[in-house]
C-alpha cells in the first residue's frame, strides 16, 4: 500500500502548530485589503484584519489559484505518494472544482497515482474537524480508500451553528436587508445561523443579546450531539477577534456537555470578510444535517 499525503486548504482554520505536527499540506485561500492580496494563513494577523473591518475597510475574498494547487499536488506525486484532498464546501467556494480540474490533468501524467478528492461540505473548523478524523484514521493504518469512504459517509454529521455580532457584515454579503441590519443593531438582535444539509448558510432564528446568542450554540450542541460523545473527543470553536468570549463559550461546552477538549481558532480573514469581527461558531459531531 502506497503512502498518501493529506492536503486541505487554509479555510479549514486549523492552527499552524497542528498543521506542522501532523505533516499536513495546506493550499492557500486569498483575500484583499486595500487592493493588496494576502494569503488566508500567514498573511495579515487576524486581530489587525478585524480592526480594519471595524474601521470601515471592506475586504474581499479571492478565488483559489489553480497553479498553486497544481504545484502542491505535483510535488506530492513526484515524491511517490498518493493524495487525499479535503476541500472547503463546494457550495460556498470554487476550491473543490479547481482541485477536480487539476487532478484530472495530473492523472493523465501520473497514471499510477491515486488522487481522491473529498468535498467536505463544511466550513472553517468544521472542515478542520473532518481533517482531524482523516489524520487519526491515517495513523491507525487506514488505506486511502478507507479514509475517503469514512469521510464521505460522515461529513454531514458535523454540525455548525454560529452567530455574528454585527448584522451589517451579513447585509454586505446579501444575507439580510439593510433595514434588518439597522433595526437589529439598535435592538441588539443577534442572528443564529447554521450550515444546512445541502451545505448552505441558513438563518434559523434571532435572539436579543450577545450572551443569549452564545448560549444558543451550546443548546444546539446539547440537542444534536446525543449519542455522538465518542466522536466529540475534540470540538471546535472559531471566533472573529473575540478570544475571551470564545474561552467562556468553551467552558460552557465543557461543563454542560463533558467535552474533554475544545480547539479555539480564529476565523481566518478569507472567511472573515463575510462574517466580520465578533463572529462565533461551534462545530461538533451530531445527528446528520441531511
Amino acid at each position: 500500500m502506497r503512502e498518501y499525503q493529506i492536503i486541505t486548504d487554509t479555510n479549514s482554520d486549523l492552527p499552524p502548530s497542528y498543521i506542522q505536527e501532523h505533516g499536513l499540506i495546506t493550499v492557500p485561500q486569498y483575500y484583499t485589503v486595500e487592493d493588496v492580496i494576502y494569503e488566508g494563513a500567514g498573511g495579515m494577523e487576524p486581530s489587525v484584519f478585524y480592526q480594519k473591518m471595524r474601521e470601515g475597510q471592506k475586504p474581499q475574498s479571492q478565488a483559489i489559484n489553480p497553479a498553486v494547487v497544481e504545484e502542491e499536488f505535483r510535488s506530492v506525486l513526484e515524491s511517490g505518494k498518493d493524495i487525499l484532498y479535503i476541500s472547503f464546501a463546494s457550495t460556498l467556494s470554487g476550491s473543490f472544482n479547481t482541485a477536480v480540474m487539476v487532478a484530472r490533468e495530473l492523472k493523465e501524467e501520473y497514471g499510477d497515482a491515486k488522487i481522491l478528492l473529498v468535498d467536505s461540505c463544511n466550513i472553517s473548523l468544521s472542515e478542520g474537524l473532518l481533517v482531524n478524523k482523516a489524520v487519526q484514521m491515517q495513523k491507525q493504518g487506514k488505506s486511502l480508500e478507507e479514509n475517503a469512504e469514512w469521510l464521505e459517509k460522515n461529513k454531514l454529521h458535523i454540525c455548525v451553528q454560529f452567530t455574528v455580532d454585527d448584522l451589517h457584515h451579513l447585509q454586505r454579503g446579501g444575507r439580510v436587508s439593510k433595514t434588518t441590519a439597522v433595526v437589529g443593531s439598535i435592538l441588539s438582535i443577534k442572528p443564529i445561523m447554521r450550515l444546512s444539509g445541502d451545505s448552505k448558510l441558513e438563518a434559523v432564528g434571532t435572539v436579543r443579546g450577545r450572551k443569549k446568542s452564545l448560549l444558543s450554540l451550546v443548546d444546539y450542541m446539547e440537542e444534536r450531539s446525543k449519542g455522538f460523545e465518542p466522536q466529540n473527543d475534540l470540538v471546535g470553536i472559531v471566533h472573529g477577534d473575540c478570544l475571551e468570549e470564545a474561552k467562556w463559550l468553551a467552558e460552557q461546552v465543557k461543563s454542560r456537555l463533558g467535552v474533554p477538549e475544545v480547539m479555539i481558532c480564529d476565523v481566518n480573514p478569507s472567511i472573515g470578510v463575510h462574517s466580520g469581527p465578533g463572529a462565533m461558531g461551534l462545530m461538533f459531531f451530531g445527528s446528520s444535517r441531511d
